[in-house]
């Protein structure tokens, strides 16, 4: 299917969208990546997702890309003989890992590494930033706080650490089983949640052992000052905006989205936006203007990607939020300022072969009338590199290998199509022109730009450009071999 936009939607999917007919519904509106969110929801229940997915992908013959988003490691505290307290505001509150029941001087934190990482005038955050106290003084077992700002703490709320990087693996024992579960039904990319370094991602990817891309959240300040290093490692980034504002000012979250974004752009590496897109369209069939323009922000940003989450997953609207999306995206990149913003931010790359050829490609395509670049990926990387130059004209990414074309379902102005493999370029220019026209996008009157790497099928050997005509007559006479 062929969507009138570059930005992809992802679309969480929970109790609001678990069948097949309210998946394909989404799918139809707009949705192009179906998010599994691993902190909600048994195996059996990821499995029947997946197996929904899988057959409307065959039912509509169009690939659809699967994001398994693992949980990450959660940082509670335990419980209160009351159930809640109530923190004054200057009070002095203590942490410790005493598991017995709190009261309002102090609580379970049952989290050794925590201290082991704290010093004295950290910052801890409690319930998504609404309590935030000081550290006075700390050990092994305990941190006597000061509470800067009061408010109501109450059972297993959670706590951020933003001053610090703390000793945690980045994978829980239950997101080590969640990962082998999920890489074994099939899924294209896998979201690591509160990575902190490299080396969480690199543990991941050789726990993966191929079988799905990694995509980094950047979601705490660790992350973000480390965000090249991570960057190297990670297929894809998502821009997580919800822990990012609870561990940092928000004022500092748009810049610090701004920068991520285009940095990602310029490795050729997807990047999504996330978080609160939407929010009001859990209960409301609208969304206010502030999340309209929040959504067109990131579109014009040039963004791989922009992300539903309560909105698809556990919201009355679903559907309609990914219709709003899709609209939003529409006019968006119908107004010459995004274009203007696209050209503005380009980075030019010139290091390789596959960077000249898919320069060329774009360039080409803006210099003649042509109506599309069809490009064959058996990686996905010269899509990536396409991709990375924001052509004015659709990307047709065509592969032999079905994961592949999934995996670009997360790339912007990427349609996706799985070919036959083949053995002559000149066939390659055929199946493109084909693409193009069963898509809609060509007639046998127009040309496209084909770009592809001989010998076929070995992955990084982009080394060939044409221009063909979409008239297969055309092709074959101008080479009968």
């Amino acid at each position: 299917m062929r969507r009138l936009r570059n930005v992809k939607i992802v679309a969480t999917l929970g109790p609001a969208s678990n069948d097949y007919k309210m998946i394909r519904a989404l799918f139809e509106a707009g949705a192009d990546v179906f998010r599994l969110n691993m902190s909600h929801g048994s195996h059996d229940e990821i499995a029947e997702r997946h197996k929904i997915i899988r057959q409307i992908e065959k039912d509509t013959n169009s690939p659809i890309a699967i994001l398994a988003d693992l949980q990450g490691p959660k940082l509670r505290c335990g419980v209160f003989a009351n159930g809640s307290e109530e923190l004054e505001t200057g009070a002095k509150f203590r942490f410790d890992l005493d598991a017995s029941e709190g009261d309002a001087s102090r609580v379970c934190l049952p989290h050794p590494e925590i201290f082991a990482a704290l010093e004295p005038g950290a910052t801890l955050l409690i319930n998504d930033g609404k309590i935030r106290v000081t550290v006075d003084s700390c050990g092994s077992d305990f941190a006597d706080c000061t509470v800067v700002n009061g408010g109501t703490i109450s059972n297993r709320k959670g706590v951020n650490v933003p001053d610090v990087v703390l000793p945690l693996a980045a994978l829980s024992e239950k997101d080590r089983k969640d990962l082998e579960f999920v890489c074994n039904l099939g899924v294209d990319w896998l979201a690591l949640s509160f990575v902190q370094r490299p080396e969480d991602v690199i543990e991941a990817r050789e726990l993966a052992k191929g079988r799905a891309s990694i995509l980094s959240k950047i979601e705490k300040p660790a992350a973000v000052k480390a965000f090249d290093d991570i960057l190297a490692v990670s297929d894809g980034i998502m821009v997580a905006r919800g822990d990012l504002g609870v561990e940092l000012p928000v004022q500092n979250v748009p810049p610090i989205q701004k920068r991520l974004v285009r940095r990602a752009r310029s490795a050729a590496k997807p990047v999504i936006v996330a978080t609160q897109m939407m929010e009001s369209m859990i209960e409301s069939p609208v969304p206010t203007r502030a999340e309209v323009s929040d959504v067109a922000t990131a579109i014009y940003e040039g963004a791989d990607a922009v992300m539903l989450s309560a909105e698809s997953a556990a919201g009355s609207y679903p559907v309609e939020a990914v219709t709003t999306m899709n609209n939003v995206a529409i006019e968006v990149e119908s107004d010459q300022t995004y274009r203007d913003v696209l050209e503005a931010s380009r980075v030019i790359e010139r290091g390789t072969v596959a960077d000249a050829i898919v320069s060329a490609a774009r360039e080409v395509a803006e210099a003649i009338h042509v109506k599309a670049i069809c490009c064959f990926s058996e990686s996905g990387t010269t899509a990536l590199l396409t991709a990375r130059e924001r052509p004015r004209v659709p990307i047709i990414a065509l592969s032999t290998i079905p994961n592949t074309a999934r995996k670009l379902c997360l790339v912007w102005g990427t349609t996706c199509v799985e070919t036959s493999e083949i053995d002559r370029f000149k066939m390659a220019v055929v199946n493109g022109a084909r693409a193009a026209r069963n898509l809609g996008i060509a007639e046998a009157t127009d040309h496209v730009v084909v770009t592809a790497g001989v010998p076929f099928n070995v992955p990084g050997t982009t080394n060939i450009l044409r221009v063909a005509p979409c008239d297969e007559r055309l092709i074959f006479q101008s080479d009968p071999e």
